[in-house]
């Protein structure tokens, strides 16, 4: 059953279209990832589902509730963590949530017993009564997912989640997000720019770019569709003409010296390949990436945008504890 509808959203300033025509649903208990390069409209597709922006045209629901003429149903009904750090620096993080909870007119007894619950699901319990600006930056994240759930919302947004974050910290907000759908029972809707993160983290993904949606489904599905194993090599000067009349080559993309090719059994047509394009000066051999969807369905990477080197690493070592 849908717990967010979205029918042709569009939201545009000064005659720029920030979203267009948006049209998505997010299931109940999904984890649901927008994923696109910074300015293609996540973050503003995000503020109009919370109700702090109004659309141009379009309707959405959330939880039920129309985003336009049920705005403080919605925001009963949802929790938000920002992108940029929204706790108070110079209270506690208990004080923090306490306020919140105050602010949504929860009684004492039931403030303190959630309080209690969300810091022990954050892992911030034994720093609950340390000022907020003597937390790291992954702390206080954490500390703002707990907040967002005080609630018992029905659906929490995250915004760019671990933007600016060190690996670690990044690890555990994956760890943390699991653990809210299961034990929570919530929706999760998330915005990044992070491939491996939505490979990781998302049931289903919508890649947007210029507001638009490229491609919709599941991380698997999507880097089905590429096919095939994925050859990336850096050329100057390239044999297409040549490279095209091999019917092992399925797809050919080429920009700024790099050369993309989708192939059928690349270890064995490697030697090929080579021979057939000419000078190169490196070559990558791998199985489709998110990345790879991405050039696929819009014609350009999103690498300069995504993660740092070395977090596929970091990927592979939590995939293997879980």
């Amino acid at each position: 059953m849908p717990i967010i509808e979205i029918k042709n959203l569009t939201k545009q300033y000064n005659g720029l279209t920030a979203v267009d025509s948006l049209n998505l649903e997010v299931q109940e208990g999904e984890i649901f990832c927008l994923l696109g390069p910074n300015g293609a409209g996540k973050t503003t597709t995000l503020m109009m589902l919370t109700t702090l922006v109004k659309p141009t045209s379009g309707t959405a629901t959330v939880g039920g509730f129309d985003i336009v003429k049920n705005q403080g149903d919605v925001r009963r009904s949802i929790g938000i963590v920002f992108q940029d750090p929204s706790s108070d620096e110079i209270l506690t993080g208990y004080e923090n949530l306490k306020l919140h909870g105050m602010l949504y007119g929860m009684s004492p007894k039931l403030r303190e017993e959630r309080i209690k619950e969300v810091l022990e699901l954050v892992e911030l319990t034994e720093r609950k009564d340390d000022l907020v600006k003597k937390y790291s930056g992954g702390m206080r994240r954490r500390l703002e997912m707990a907040r967002g759930l005080m609630h018992h919302p029905k659906i929490l947004f995250l915004d760019e989640p671990t933007l600016g974050l060190d690996p670690q910290s990044r690890e555990h907000i994956w760890k943390y997000v699991n653990n809210l759908v299961r034990k929570e029972k919530i929706s999760v809707i998330i915005t990044t720019h992070y491939m491996d993160e939505a490979d990781m983290l998302c049931d289903r993904l919508a890649i947007i770019d210029h507001g638009k949606i490229a491609a919709m489904d599941s991380p698997a599905k999507l880097k089905m569709i590429v096919g095939g194993d994925v050859v990336v090599m850096k050329t100057a000067n390239p044999n297409l003409e040549g490279i095209k009349k091999l019917e092992f080559v399925k797809k050919i993309q080429a920009k700024d010296g790099i050369v993309s090719l989708t192939v059928e059994n690349a270890s064995e047509h490697l030697p090929q390949i080579l021979e057939t394009i000419g000078k190169v000066e490196s070559v990558e051999v791998h199985l489709p990436t998110l990345d790879d969807v991405f050039l696929h369905y819009t014609g350009k990477a999103i690498r300069e945008t995504s993660a740092e080197g070395g977090w596929a690493e970091k990927l592979m070592a939590f995939r293997a504890k879980k």
